[in-house]
């Protein structure tokens, strides 16, 4: 069995793809750009800000499927310029503390609407509807 995952504080998605799809107790989360749910326009500025907009719809993505960012096994992070690697490094070690999951960071040609920083996640998914607990050996 697996559910889309939708959510009205996240951006929606803008292709043939769900915001995050739960199966087996795990959620995987689509990349998101730094669009500004409420109006769909692309956040202005540096890319800390972008990469501070791409971890709240992310956050809010894992809400909607009933886990959250403390429960984030792996990401990737998609950069327009590795250059940018510090500054979005900084402001996401500020998102994930206690244990940060496991990570990859590549640069690429293009992402889409011209963002500067994309971000996937995988996460467990938390009790719900159709949901068990997962144990993550603790």
């Amino acid at each position: 069995m697996k559910r889309a995952v939708t959510t009205d504080n996240a951006p929606k998605a803008i292709g043939p793809y769900s915001q995050a799809v739960v199966a087996g107790g795990v959620v995987f989360c689509s990349g998101q750009i730094p669009l500004d749910p409420a109006t769909g326009e692309m956040v202005e500025g540096d890319v800390a800000t972008q990469t501070r907009q791409v971890l709240e719809n992310l956050k809010a993505v894992l809400e909607a499927a009933g886990s959250g960012l403390d429960r984030v096994v792996k990401t990737t992070v998609f950069l327009a310029d590795m250059g940018d690697f510090a500054a979005m490094n900084q402001v996401y070690a500020g998102f994930f503390d206690d244990v940060p999951p496991a990570r990859a960071a590549v640069e690429v040609a293009a992402l889409p609407k011209g963002a500067r920083v994309e971000i996937e996640a995988v996460a467990l998914a938390g009790a719900g509807p159709g949901l068990e607990e997962v144990d993550e050996g603790r």
